[in-house]
């Protein structure tokens, strides 16, 4: 259902953590509600109690039972929780990762209902979460298998850099054996696809990396990049899809040379999000590419350390806010596009077409 103004679905995360603080300080812009309207899935109780902790007197929620009944002024809370429900600031408790997973599930079955446009996810405790509803290593693996998508791609967003990685949360040890060509292949075009149709990128350059030290050295150093990693890009070219690489990835990022793409993708975890963290920690957002769904996330996680304590920047969620309802409407123009083909002629030749970029090292 097209409305003309995007609702926002935003989950409370993890109760004990920085959650409802960086989210009452980022729906305390008003200016949000010019682009969207908030409704998070969570309890009054709890942000009250987050609320005083942090002594913020000039902000309260909307109460309301649905979606429907949302004060587009305002922001909204939907009460998913139960009410004995307790608060132990900074501490993995079974409550926190039950009230983490209500709130989860209660948004999400809204997404597919139609209720709301979108959905912010706050930081969950991956510990505390674990139940017998829940068996899963994050959010992306989660929505994934909510929405029966065969290929997702975890995409971290900043302000100039989009990246993905092959391999999710696995040991370091798995990561070799997991990849595969047809995996690798499979990744760059969901993300080929994310930069067309979620960033109006009509021509995208992506990079891809190496597993092993200076990409193999010419086999010397691990021969993936010989038998798995360039034979997927070769593939993504013949499929016109403009892949590059493989890079070494100290030299990649410490020349620069990662501004001259529109994304790249990683082999595994800490390979992509140790340098995008290092430039983007507290206004990175992560971004699940392949859903038929918009969700969000700030990049960084519950910051058990520092809840309740008022230091949590939140920049991550105002930016996640902001690039949900862009890719929203991005869909929706590209929907447009695909409608009207001289559109998308006319955006292709202001694009333009070049695919020259230097060669990997």
């Amino acid at each position: 259902m097209k409305r003309e103004r995007i609702v926002a679905g935003i989950t409370n995360g993890d109760i004990n953590g920085i959650g409802y603080e960086i989210i009452i300080k980022g729906l305390m812009d008003n200016r949000i509600n010019d682009i969207c309207t908030p409704v998070v899935y969570g309890s009054p109780k709890v942000a009250a109690y987050h609320r005083k902790a942090l002594n913020i007197g000039n902000f309260s929620f909307n109460n309301i039972r649905s979606p429907g009944e949302a004060n587009h002024k305002r922001a909204n809370l939907i009460n998913c929780l139960s009410d004995d429900i307790r608060v132990e600031l900074g501490k993995s408790t079974r409550d926190g990762g039950e009230g983490a997973y209500r709130s989860l599930e209660a948004a999400v079955n809204d997404l597919k209902d139609g209720n709301i446009d979108l959905i912010v996810t706050a930081p969950i405790d991956k510990q505390s979460i674990q139940s017998d509803t829940f068996t899963f290593p994050g959010h992306t693996e989660y929505l994934q298998q909510s929405f029966g998508v065969d290929e997702v791609l975890m995409l971290m967003i900043s302000e100039n850099m989009k990246i993905g990685t092959v391999t999710g949360h696995i040991p370091l040890s798995e990561v070799p054996g997991a990849l595969s060509k047809e995996l690798v292949i499979n990744k760059i075009r969901v993300m080929g696809a994310a930069l067309v149709n979620d960033f109006i990128v009509r021509r995208p350059r992506i990079a891809v990396l190496g597993l092993n030290p200076h990409a193999g050295d010419n086999d010397l150093l691990g021969t993936e990049e010989r038998d798995v990693i360039t034979p997927a890009v070769e593939q993504a070219r013949s499929e016109g899809i403009l892949a590059f690489g493989p890079y070494a990835a100290d030299g990649f990022f410490g020349s620069g040379q990662f501004l001259k793409f529109d994304g790249i993708l990683a082999m595994y975890h800490d390979q992509g999000l140790a340098p995008f963290k290092a430039l983007a920690f507290d206004s990175g957002v992560n971004y699940t590419a392949g859903l038929p769904v918009v969700r969000t996330s700030p990049a960084h996680g519950t910051a058990f350390g520092i809840a309740g304590a008022g230091q949590a920047s939140p920049e991550g969620f105002r930016q996640a806010l902001y690039v949900a309802c862009e890719i929203f409407r991005n869909r929706e123009i590209n929907a447009g596009i695909t409608e009207n083909p001289l559109e998308g002629q006319q955006a292709d030749k202001m694009c333009g077409d070049s695919d020259e970029l230097p060669l990997a090292e």
